[in-house]
């Protein structure tokens, strides 16, 4: 079995994480960095579209 991971990126202080998209909260919804504790709506913290899409897919 492939465990599928959303990869992030925090748009305040740069940090890169990966994440089961399980473990995120649905896009429109605010997340914070677990580094600076910025907080956004969770889809401004996906790396790529195809990011996006996973993490709209799976929630």
């Amino acid at each position: 079995m492939v465990e599928t991971y959303v990869r992030l990126l925090c748009p305040e202080c740069g940090k890169h994480w990966e994440s089961s998209p399980n473990d995120l909260p649905e896009p429109k919804r605010q997340f914070h960095c677990p580094n600076c504790h910025a907080t956004r709506r969770t889809s401004e913290f996906t790396r790529t579209e195809r990011d996006l899409e996973t993490l709209k897919q799976l929630q």
